[in-house]
């Protein structure tokens, strides 16, 4: 598990290349049999994948987490972005296809995951927040989301929001995750740009078709910075920050977040005239 310390906007102006890439950046999240996790201090959020192959990977307890067991004092928030798998959570099996979801309640000891063919693998792209209540695990299939259209084909960002684990769906501590499909033609997302200072996000970013990019977009309003992503890579945005990307093509991205406020709608929004 790699640990990354919270970063000022004064540092963050100060900042080349290298350097933001390095604090923000999640460049790798899926190995074959192994589990990589990413720890912010922002809000002590954890991202991270698991791709099982030959056989079944167990939720590690990574000794940075000082815990009994991983799941101890947090919730946990999964989305499979390859193909199908099982997820056991204290001996009750999930099945999860394609973009399908799971959470899993504070207190879940054992948890494993599993491809129903390795040559086809599972990604399982996971988010984990601290929590100081247990509320069950739950499957959350693309049925049960609660999903927004928004944007349209003029503006390049007609996009479909898929709100998986939120409020609205299921009972949560503080992780907020979902999903969010751009339709052909469109390329921005989060457009108007917005921060929220009562929570921190990580974007996850995939389907990006071979050969294209992803230019995202973070930093203070009137000083803003960028990172260039590709496929299946991740980024770390601090509760200062705007959070906003233009593809060469359109793509998905995963948003999930954590922070005092469980409020979707809670956003200071940011002219697009006024960004710098």
């Amino acid at each position: 598990m790699d640990n990354r310390l919270a970063i000022s906007p004064n540092e963050a102006k100060q900042m080349d290349t290298a350097a933001l890439r390095k604090a923000f950046l999640i460049d790798k999240l899926f190995e074959a049999d192994a589990a990589h996790f990413t720890l912010s201090h922002y809000d002590r959020y954890i991202a991270g994948g698991v791709m099982p192959v030959k056989g079944a990977v167990s939720l590690p307890n990574p000794e940075k987490l000082k815990a009994a067991f991983f799941l101890e004092r947090r919730e946990m928030g999964i989305i499979n972005v390859g193909g199908k798998g099982t997820i056991t959570a204290d001996g009750q099996k999930y099945e999860l296809d394609y973009k399908e979801a799971l959470y899993i309640g504070k207190g879940t000891k054992d948890v494993q995951f599993a491809s129903a063919d390795g040559s086809k693998p599972a990604k399982f792209y996971i988010n984990a927040a601290p929590a100081h209540h247990t509320y069950p695990t739950k499957k959350i299939s693309r049925a049960d989301a609660d999903v927004v259209e928004l944007g349209s084909p003029a503006t390049a960002n007609h996009r479909v929001i898929n709100k998986l684990i939120v409020n609205s769906v299921l009972e949560v501590c503080q992780l907020q995750m979902g999903m969010t499909e751009l339709k052909s033609g469109s390329v921005w997302n989060t457009m108007p740009a917005h921060t929220h200072d009562r929570r921190m996000e990580v974007y996850f970013y995939f389907e990006v078709p071979q050969g294209q990019s992803v230019c995202h977009f973070m930093g203070e309003p009137q000083e803003t910075r960028h990172i260039w992503m590709q496929n299946e890579q991740a980024v770390i945005s601090p509760n200062w920050s705007i959070h906003s990307g233009a593809g060469t093509s359109n793509y998905t991205f995963i948003w999930g977040m954590a922070g005092e406020n469980l409020d979707y709608g809670d956003m200071d929004h940011c002219a697009i005239t006024e960004l710098r």
